[in-house]
């Protein structure tokens, strides 16, 4: 098991930027898959980007392509995501989410949740 603790969400105008981290404590961060989801209000989870142990492979979901930012800092612990040009649609809470593989977080089988963190773009 791995911990997770998000952090950076707030409120911000749309075209405005914010940059959420994920702090992780526990078992080897490195050895981790780490993703980010959200949920807006009456809808599901869905994944945002995600990023391999190496930093290998990153995947970003069609919506936030060229917009946002995943990285990571192995020596830290801590997943980023960069979020930039944020739409009214981008409101939701953000979940930081780690497993044991790259295939596992881009189907949504994840093994660790952070607690979340609301973002909310006024229009």
């Amino acid at each position: 098991q791995v911990q997770l603790v998000e952090t950076g969400g707030g409120l911000v105008q749309a075209g405005g930027s914010l940059r959420l981290s994920c702090a992780a404590s526990g078992r080897t961060f490195s050895n981790y898959a780490m993703g980010w989801f959200r949920q807006a209000a009456g809808k599901e989870r869905e994944l945002v980007a995600a990023k391999s142990w190496s930093s290998g492979r990153t995947y970003y979901a069609d919506s936030v392509k060229g917009r946002f930012t995943i990285s990571r800092d192995n020596a830290k612990n801590t997943v980023y995501l960069q979020m930039n040009s944020l739409k009214p649609e981008d409101t939701a809470v953000y979940y930081c989410a780690a497993a044991g593989a790259f295939s596992l977080v881009v189907t949504n089988r994840v093994e660790n949740w952070g607690q979340g963190t609301q973002v909310t773009v006024s229009s």
